[in-house]
């Protein structure tokens, strides 16, 4: 069965942004490259068919690419096993509309609906429960605390399929969908 999340890919000077933050907490897992996304729905693992209505409703979602910049950073600590670092993302609201067309598919594929809150962020790096107390933590938010960027358009809804193994979480592109251009950029 396939594992399944729906994303979207930060452009690659963003990647190169982010990947400047990993260093300065031992025993920190850091995301590379291709893990760098912000998730929009995580769906879990699900039969082929019921993949494929979440493909075919996903193909049905008409938005705007939030236009977006990064903005601070957090820690997720106590869930579970783990705790996470995250990159912020501002303003919130393009993301959360996003976000919610990509829940009312997934609903009307199927899935049940989601209950936690949407907080746009990008993992940047997985930590076990331990590391996660260390003053190096703290310290590696205080020193991040002002990240920021310049705007940003994500141009592509994807649907992605998740690997678990060893080293990690390998994630593979399933489907791509264009967004149209950003409310407020050259061509509206």
């Amino acid at each position: 069965m396939p594992r399944l999340f729906v994303a979207l890919r930060p452009p690659p000077v963003i990647r190169d942004r982010l990947a400047d933050l990993a260093e300065g907490v031992e025993d920190a897992r850091w995301q590379d490259d291709e893990q760098l996304h912000v998730t929009l729905r995580f769906i879990g693992e699900v039969d082929r068919p019921v993949a494929e209505d979440v493909a075919a409703c996903l193909a049905a979602v008409h938005a705007p690419a939030p236009l977006v910049r990064l903005s601070g950073v957090g820690a997720f600590r106590g869930r579970g096993a783990g705790a996470q670092l995250w990159a912020g993302l501002a303003p919130a609201e393009p993301l959360r509309h996003l976000h919610a067309k990509v829940e009312q598919a997934c609903v009307r594929a199927g899935l049940a609906p989601e209950r936690r809150t949407y907080l746009p962020h990008i993992t940047v790096a997985r930590l076990h429960r331990r590391a996660a107390e260390a003053p190096a933590v703290d310290q590696w938010l205080v020193e991040h605390a002002a990240l920021s960027s310049e705007s940003f358009p994500f141009a592509h809804l994807i649907l992605y399929q998740s690997f678990l193994g060893r080293e990690g979480a390998r994630y593979e592109p399933v489907e791509r969908w264009p967004l149209a251009s950003p409310v407020g950029s050259e061509g509206e």
